[in-house]
């Protein structure tokens, strides 16, 4: 099958053959990103409004909508400018008005002839005692009163376009549905409860009650699944694909890991245990690793990753470690390099500094094999770096690396391992959403030592408390950061408000006291910055969230966080992170200015009750939704019409075991099920995966 299927062709025409839709609706559609049928499908209502018949308006309360058949009295026409048009009507039980402001007048009476019957349904409110409806939503004769159902779909709309149109429009629609070959397991379908496919969508477009509306009607069940189960397959063969390339067996003798545990201080926590076992088993095998490493702020990461290089270095290879930031590079330089040198094993650093003689001497030594571990940035991937025999790529902070750097990354060896590393907690649903391809280990213990963080909430009013706090911890030889708030959009505020900040700390504490670091600098001033606060030169950094990701100062023991409400929860959680990793007990200030809004005053209480980086992260995706978690703009996280991350989220491990197991039974996809979920592919616009079985 090389194009789409024939059955799908209705779903891919053009709106405009639909009862209600015209150019300008079209037009109008396209806005919202509704082009073709297919679009309105998956566009389902959002809510519904009750318009049950009633007898009387007197069963309604204020309010209410009400549905009711009436005779028409006497039209009423406007005394004066801006004064409304009334029509006075009777039910089965008392008399009230129909309103109307700008009316043409004529119009109504073509409309609303008195004498005649009419079924009018809107809002009931009282004025003066007497009941009226205002520019009722529908006014119908008898013979058409079976056209309003008694629970009418809201739909989400723009422009123009009304609820009247979209409901014909729709109402088509559903006339015309394929009749299509099941892709879902028949044992799963069942054990649900799930409808067929045409007749999930007739229900969600038609709902009864607005039990049918949530998230947890089997309706939208169904149609949800249909969507995860579409981007489960698409990773799952893009998985499929990079394992059958072949990998290569990388199995070390441990002798290097035995000389690195030797001089460690603790032995590896449970959770690091079972990381690095992950690992090894992963790179022994005979396809290639691409696997994802999860640790909370502080979990250990970097001695995992350690042990995945040494083992690259045990079987005569080599490994490189990469980092979004030349900040980072160094940092996880400083922290790798004792026990490098505690194993024997060469470790250089390679960044867009590196420049001339130097540069060419390591790009040399790298091509001999004389460098065990490379760590570097982005400059990594420049076409003269080449390695004796790259094993194993790491990437660390991988969202702020795409799909497509990470293929490229491991192309550098010959079908070399990729592991991807972040300290982002990311929940289970989100984790699977965007790196559904990928094998994950989470490290999900502190290491020894770490003494819990005090974390207090003081309102912005008490700033001279804090800063006399700061001054007595800087005389007891403390380091602390302040970090200021992203104040609204513009750049140049939030820079304003750093240095603002920077000259006030600078008068109450003394000159060389306090550094400032932000967005702005150029990377040399940032890291000389940075350098000095390090090495302990200055005692406050006044920073913007520069500092957010792996900044490591031991002796730093207190984070004030300005305006900590206008962050989201992981970003707190992450800048509290940066305190905490010494021996000595560590503060965090979340400073807010009140009034707080009921969002802000939850993200402040979640982060005073928790360290735990995962229900951080569940929280958070509580609270702001799945794109704002992840940041739509650089997460590679797809935009489901139906599927609600938040709401399903068993729906995704659901998902991707099954597309996992449909694959391993049916690589191919040429059995029943196989060819039933090409159609789904394509009806799903997952032009991806259809690329990936077209040509595997």
């Amino acid at each position: 099958m090389t194009g789409r299927p024939e059955i799908l062709f209705p779903l891919f025409g053009d709106l405009t053959g639909l009862d209600g839709i015209g150019p300008k609706g079209a037009q109008q559609l396209a806005n919202a990103d509704i082009e073709k049928p297919r679009d309105l499908l998956l566009t389902l209502p959002h809510s519904g409004i009750d318009r049950s018949r009633r007898r009387s308006i007197r069963e309604g309360t204020p309010g209410d909508i009400c549905t009711v058949e009436v005779e028409i009295g006497q039209h009423h026409r406007p005394s004066g400018r801006g004064r409304p048009y009334r029509v006075q009507v009777q039910d089965a039980e008392t008399a009230f008005q129909l309103v109307f402001f700008h009316a043409r007048g004529d119009y109504l009476a073509r409309q609303l002839p008195t004498g005649s019957r009419r079924v009018v349904s809107g809002k009931l409110e009282f004025f003066d005692g007497i009941g009226q409806m205002v520019h009722p939503d529908h006014m119908v004769s008898l013979e058409e009163a079976a056209e309003i159902p008694p629970y009418e779909p809201v739909y989400p709309l723009t422009g123009s376009m009304t609820q009247r149109r979209m409901f014909k429009a729709t109402a088509d629609l559903l006339d015309r549905l394929p009749e299509l070959p099941e892709w879902i397991d028949g044992a799963l379908r069942a054990r649900e409860g799930w409808p067929d496919w045409r007749k999930a969508l007739r229900q969600a477009h038609r709902p009864l009650s607005a039990a049918e509306l949530a998230p947890s009607a089997v309706a939208r069940q169904r149609l949800a699944y249909d969507e995860l189960l579409a981007h489960q397959l698409t990773l799952a063969l893009a998985r499929a694909r990079q394992r059958r390339g072949k990998g290569r067996q990388t199995e070390g003798d441990g002798t290097l890991r035995d000389k690195v545990l030797e001089i460690l201080e603790f032995s590896p926590t449970g959770a690091q245990e079972r990381a690095i076992a992950e690992i090894g088993a992963d790179m022994a095998g005979p396809q290639r690793m691409n696997r994802l490493l999860q640790g909370d702020v502080g979990a250990g990461k970097t001695l995992v990753a350690l042990f995945a290089l040494l083992i690259a270095v045990e079987a005569g290879g080599q490994g490189v470690l990469m980092a979004p930031t030349e900040i980072l590079a160094r940092q996880h330089l400083e922290g790798l390099r004792p026990l490098a040198a505690a194993a024997g094993v060469r470790l250089e650093i390679l960044t867009g500094r590196d420049k001339g003689g130097d540069r060419r001497a390591k790009l040399a030594a790298l091509r001999a094999g004389e460098i065990g571990i490379l760590v570097g940035t982005h400059a990594v991937f420049q076409p003269d770096v080449a390695f004796a025999d790259l094993r194993l790529a790491i990437v660390d902070e991988q969202h702020r690396f795409g799909v497509a750097q990470r293929m490229e990354l491991g192309a550098k060896g010959d079908r070399a391992d990729v592991l991807v590393m972040t300290a982002t907690p990311i929940p289970r649903s989100l984790a699977l959403a965007q790196y559904g391809d990928m094998d994950v280990s989470v490290l999900d213990e502190k290491p020894p030592g770490r003494k819990p963080i005090t974390t207090s909430v003081v309102s912005a009013g008490r700033i001279d408390e804090v800063v006399a706090h700061l001054r007595k911890a800087v005389a007891e030889g403390r380091q602390a950061y302040w970090v200021c708030p992203l104040v609204g959009e513009s750049e140049v505020s939030e820079l304003t408000a750093a240095e603002d900040r920077f000259k006030t700390l600078r008068a109450a504490l003394g000159e060389g006291v306090v550094g400032l670091v932000h967005g702005q600098l150029p990377p040399a001033d940032k890291d000389a910055a940075m350098a000095d606060f390090v090495g302990g030169k200055t005692s406050v950094l006044v920073a913007t969230t520069v500092i957010e990701v792996g900044v490591n100062v031991p002796n730093a023991t207190i984070m004030v966080i300005e305006r900590a409400e206008s962050f989201g929860l992981a970003q707190l959680h992450q800048l509290r992170g940066r305190v905490g990793r010494g021996s000595a007990q560590s503060t965090c200030l979340l400073m807010y200015a009140p009034p707080l809004t009921e969002g802000g005053r939850r993200r402040l209480e979640v982060l005073r009750e928790t360290e735990d980086g995962f229900r951080i992260a569940e929280e958070d995706l509580a609270m702001r939704g799945a794109g704002d978690v992840i940041g739509t703009a650089q997460s590679g996280l797809p935009r489901f019409r139906i599927a609600d991350l938040e709401r399903q989220s068993a729906l995704m491990a659901l998902a991707q075991s099954d597309a996992r197991k449909l694959l391993l039974d049916d690589p191919d996809l040429t059995g029943d099920r196989g060819q039933a979920a090409r159609v789904l592919l394509w009806l799903m616009e997952q032009d991806r995966a259809i690329r990936l079985i077209s040509v595997g």
